[in-house]
């Protein structure tokens, strides 16, 4: 299906040529102004990628002005940021006066960003391979919002293919059904340090057609294919084909005569290949061998008209790194730098001036009128922003009896769907095969799965079938493959609906609590790019005792305190659990909201130890307290000891406590909830962090100092800085080696988290 605005036949493109020039030069003059014009007193490296952005000029100068519509979106290459500033200012969305600042503080970011760039940015890039498969999760976000749909582009470095990310979401059995998906391979054969070898194009290209992409190939450029095609050229052809990435890139920089003695070879063909060539003038033989399809911009226009709208496509595009560029396929181009005299010759060449290198089109020129065109055929109306409804702090309901804040989750989500179904119904939850055992059967029993098309379900009138997988385009359950890294792209896209669409949503993933840290980058990179969601590790820690070492987390509540742009809580109860979920859902898809980290566990806790107040006044107080970060669970007349302990470890804490006062020594015991925000309190008493500190005079008040133990199911650092708040004596207790399989007592024995341990500590401390 053709592109709308496509119009394959058109064979006059000077003035896209214009502004193809006019693109290479201001991307290349960016990085040179940022290295060898701007002051740098400190002398440390700016950097910039001239090479790299100019084998992406004629892909995107072609997509952007001839070919984008408004409702596609573009992920964008890391290295090629100057290239999309350089065409947002021809677009008139960036000012001049922001070219001369790249890399500079407050001017334009190293690489596309949401949220730090001055001009337009559809998709942050800069994380390899994280970019590259973000508008796939970026065209379920779209169709999760209204069943919308529109091109997915995704512009990609051939290197960037080496990322295992790339090939866990092509595999995900739900891209095969997005039809809005478009990558873009800039084949250039190069990397950082060298040339590879041994890229090779057919396997890629086999593996993608494989999983039910259109491939398309776009090699050659119109010249080089005219030449190939005359009486003759099938034997350069063979020999071009068979050639090696490192000799062809060696051959890009000869001239016409040492081209004449290289390229025949030592095959048996050699002589046919020295004779054809002699029909071929210099000017012709040099230009046509560098005439790639990446770089022919009628080719180019071909290869975008025969996109199958109907599945994923990718364009393999043969591009020359550094193309235009002196530096044009040299194997250590990636961060080299043209010198002044490289840059007033490429001034002459493109028709600029180095002396005035940011003068506009001339007004009235085709390149002008041109660019003018695309900027009203793109415009995007700002979507009206669209507030989520208001979030119920509380249900009301004290939890009874033995529970488990797993458990309280799906229970949590269950009772949305009754008292606040406006909430609910913009809820999308997500896991990778885990739905079952993380306590989700019944919400997705009610809200169904999600899926590009309605499926039979085969098995609904199955009597021994619990879990009841309706699939259908308005389920709010996304179920995805056993890839954590697809996980944590899709919340970070789903939780950026509310700015890229105005329409938010609440996105809450689900995953074994172990492998957050495989889903790290992805899920940081998300919250960097403005997505707001909520992270559910579950279960956690080594109280999952007979699973053993590879399925019990250690450093998960750290990752959780050191995550910017996101809140971390770890409640011990099954009302925490609630009070906790429900704050952190009223944080999302605002602007000034925030992503949540909540870490759960599958221990069996006695609901009574909580004490929850009675009073409705102290009800809300004790709430307040648990969304702030913690809360006095046990308050003794005078404390030699006090006891700040987090999670599945609290009944240890309480238990510890009630002996030690037996023996003499009064403790109090703190339930700790978050200490991501008691740290933040803490640095905003400090004056180094905007945050309340009210907390820390409620749990740790100065006149209620004592000597301090610290316990959590995790690594003891992640809650040792209370011990600063009133500059007391402390003993960390946590995790600090890989776990073992065992009963819960013998494994909380084993690692010090046990009853006894934690007496032991408080004793030490108030010898």
């Amino acid at each position: 299906m053709a592109s709308p605005v496509t119009d394959p036949h058109r064979t006059d493109h000077d003035a896209l040529r214009e502004v193809a020039d006019r693109v290479l030069w201001l991307s290349t003059a960016m990085i040179h102004h940022a290295n060898r014009v701007r002051p740098n007193p400190t002398g440390l490296k700016v950097g910039g990628h001239q090479a790299s952005s100019a084998s992406m000029v004629s892909i995107m100068t072609s997509l952007w002005f001839r070919h984008l519509r408004p409702q596609d979106r573009v992920s964008v290459k890391p290295h090629a940021s100057p290239v999309l500033h350089a065409i947002n200012h021809l677009l008139g969305r960036l000012d001049a006066s922001y070219l001369p600042r790249l890399r500079e503080f407050g001017g334009l970011q190293s690489y596309p960003s949401r949220t730090k760039d001055p001009d337009p940015v559809d998709y942050s890039t800069g994380s390899v391979g994280i970019g590259a498969t973000a508008p796939v999760w970026g065209a379920i976000a779209r169709r999760c919002v209204d069943g919308g749909t529109g091109r997915q582009y995704s512009l990609i470095g051939d290197a960037e293919l080496d990322e295992g990310a790339v090939w866990e979401a092509v595999l995900d059995p739900v891209t095969a059904e997005l039809g809005e998906l478009v990558w873009i391979v800039d084949l250039n054969r190069q990397s950082l340090d060298r040339v590879v070898p041994h890229i090779a194009a057919g396997k890629l290209q086999g593996m993608f057609t494989a999983a039910g992409w259109q491939v398309i190939t776009l090699k050659y450029g119109q010249r080089l294919e005219e030449l190939l095609d005359r009486p003759g050229g099938v034997h350069l052809r063979a020999r071009i084909d068979a050639m090696s990435n490192p000799e062809y890139q060696r051959l890009l920089r000869c001239d016409a005569a040492e081209l004449r003695r290289r390229l025949p070879g030592g095959g048996p063909d050699s002589g046919a290949v020295a004779d054809f060539l002699t029909a071929v003038d210099d000017a012709e033989l040099v230009e046509a061998f560098g005439n790639l399809g990446g770089h022919d911009l009628g080719a180019l226009d071909e290869a975008f008209a025969a996109i199958d709208d109907t599945r994923p496509t990718v364009l393999f595009a043969y591009t020359v790194k550094g193309h235009g560029l002196p530096t044009r396929g040299h194997p250590q181009n990636h961060s080299s730098l043209l010198n002044d005299e490289q840059m007033r010759e490429l001034a002459e060449a493109l028709g600029t001036d180095l002396d005035d290198p940011w003068r506009p089109l001339p007004a009235g020129s085709a390149a002008h009128e041109l660019c003018t065109a695309a900027a009203r055929r793109l415009h995007r109306p700002e979507p009206p922003q669209a507030r989520p409804p208001a979030v119920p702090a509380d249900f009301g309901r004290t939890p009874t009896g033995t529970a488990t804040t797993q458990a309280a989750l799906g229970r949590v989500l269950l009772d949305l769907t009754r008292q606040a179904p406006d909430v609910a119904q913009r809820v999308v939850t997500v896991s990778p095969d885990v739905s079952s055992t993380t306590n989700l059967g019944a919400w997705v029993n009610k809200v169904g799965v999600w899926s590009p098309v309605e499926r039979t379900n085969w098995f609904a009138d199955d009597g021994e079938t619990i879990l009841h997988w309706q699939e259908h385009p308005t389920g709010r359950h996304i179920e995805l493959g056993i890839a954590e890294v697809n996980l944590a792209g899709l919340l970070g896209e789903l939780g950026a609906t509310w700015s890229r669409w105005g329409r938010p949503l609440l996105p809450i993933g689900v995953v074994y609590d172990p492998f957050v840290e495989r889903a790290l980058e992805p899920w940081s990179y998300g919250i960097y790019a403005g997505g707001q969601s909520i992270l559910v590790g579950t279960p956690s820690g080594v109280s999952l005792a007979p699973e053993g070492g590879a399925h019990q987390s250690i450093k998960t509540p750290s990752i959780g305190l050191e995550q910017p742009g996101c809140t971390s809580y770890e409640p011990a109860f099954a009302i925490d659990t609630e009070w906790t979920l429900l704050a952190a859902l009223s944080r999302l898809g605002r602007p000034d909201g925030g992503s949540a980290y909540l870490r759960l566990s599958t221990r069996p806790v006695d609901q009574g130890l909580a004490a929850v107040p009675d009073d409705a006044a102290a009800r809300e107080r004790r709430r307040r307290q648990v969304v702030a970060g913690g809360y006095p669970l046990r308050r003794v007349e005078r404390p030699a000891v006090a006891i700040a302990a987090m999670g599945g470890v609290v009944p240890e804490a309480l238990a510890a406590a009630a002996r030690l006062d037996q023996l003499g020594v009064p403790a109090d015991v703190i339930c700790v909830t978050s200490p991501d925000l008691l740290h933040r309190a803490v640095r905003a008493r400090q004056g180094r962090e905007t945050a309340e500190s009210w907390i820390l005079d409620q749990l740790f008040p100065a006149h209620r100092a004592a000597p301090l133990v610290t316990v959590l199911d995790g690594h003891p650092h992640a809650l040792s800085f209370l011990a600063t708040i009133n500059q007391v004596r402390t003993t960390a207790l946590g995790v600090t080696s890989f776990g073992q399989s065992g009963s819960l007592d013998d494994v909380y024995r084993h690692h010090g988290l046990d009853t006894d341990t934690i007496i032991r500590a408080a004793l030490d401390l108030t010898a």
